[in-house]
């Protein structure tokens, strides 16, 4: 890489607010605030609103669409006569 035009690079605290959980990991994000990780280190810490701990896909809490409805109701509403 270019020296001198790429953003630092290093181990980031990311904090989801919404489950409590903590993840470090390397990153160009910055920040002020930072934390002391379990290893005794301090790192910079990010909150973020949700992540894989909180989201509904990864939790296992997502709702399924009900797409069939979706289509006999297309269906119904412009007089399509299924099969001839």
């Amino acid at each position: 890489m270019k020296p001198g035009i790429h953003p630092a690079y290093g181990p980031v605290v990311f904090r989801d607010k919404a489950a409590g959980a903590a993840f470090l990991t390397r990153s160009t994000a910055i920040s002020t605030k930072t934390v002391e990780w379990e290893d005794g280190n301090t790192y910079p810490v990010v909150d973020v609103e949700i992540s894989s701990a909180s989201h509904p896909f990864h939790t296992g809490t997502a709702r399924v669409l009900d797409t069939a409805g979706r289509v006999e109701r297309f269906e119904r509403r412009y007089g399509r006569s299924g099969a001839k």
